[in-house]
């Protein structure tokens, strides 16, 4: 789901920080709460060295939710998964640029079949390797730890992470229209008010604020949407 305009920020919880044991019953307080996007990470191994969930638990939770599925493609054969997740009924797909061959065709690909098609981009990755697919692109992510490695609790935000989102900001506003950055990798209570005033139009959240286990889910959220609020009023006023 896009955000309306530029000072709209989408919250979007991650499958893998839920109970994978009850998943549907944690979808649905999600829903409760009035979250309308979950990210779903899909890892093959590979690409990153960990591998959560499979597509059957993807397409089993899909007949299961309304709620709109925001996939993240952490692999190495992109047209599979592309395929095998469109086939599911998902709405956005995002897969890594490092791991594409034929990144053009792919982000086509997605589009042709009426979902949204972002690319990601891991924490080294230069922004300038968007500058010839920015016309195709829906979304940018932006991987702020190394994909996969979300397991080690000690690993934080790489020390660039706020200069490079503000930094895909400003090249992607160079355009006729505005492209939504997600952000995806320690988001936490304390970060996102730096990274929404960077330009953050997306954030990916997981145990470092709505599944913080110092508060319950309400309470979480409220923190999350008070730090994107702060966000949201450092960015008002660099723009003065």
């Amino acid at each position: 789901m896009k955000p309306k305009h530029k000072n709209a920020v989408q919250i979007s919880p991650s499958l893998i920080c839920l109970d994978l044991c009850r998943l549907e019953m944690e979808v649905q307080k999600l829903e409760k709460h009035g979250i309308n996007q979950l990210h779903v990470d899909l890892l093959d191994g590979h690409f990153s060295p960990s591998m959560p969930i499979g597509l059957e638990v993807v397409r089993s939770l899909r007949a299961r939710t309304r709620i709109p599925f925001d996939v993240h493609l952490m692999v190495q054969d992109n047209e599979f998964f592309i395929r095998e997740t469109m086939a599911i009924g998902v709405q956005r797909i995002c897969f890594h640029y490092e791991s594409a061959l034929h990144v053009d065709w792919l982000l086509a690909l997605i589009q042709e079949n009426g979902i949204e098609a972002g690319i990601a981009l891991a924490p080294a990755t230069p922004l300038d390797v968007l500058e010839y697919v920015v016309e195709r692109l829906d979304f940018v992510l932006l991987m702020l730890i190394n994909p996969g490695f979300a397991g080690n609790k000690g690993e934080q935000q790489v020390p660039y992470a706020v200069r490079k989102v503000a930094e895909c900001r400003n090249f992607l506003d160079k355009g006729p229209r505005h492209i939504p950055i997600e952000i995806d990798g320690r988001v936490s209570f304390d970060t996102i008010p730096q990274l929404v005033a960077a330009g953050a139009d997306s954030l990916v959240a997981g145990t470092a604020c709505l599944f913080s286990k110092d508060g319950n889910l309400r309470e979480n959220l409220l923190k999350t949407k008070r730090a994107i609020n702060d966000g949201l009023r450092k960015r008002k006023e660099q723009c003065r």
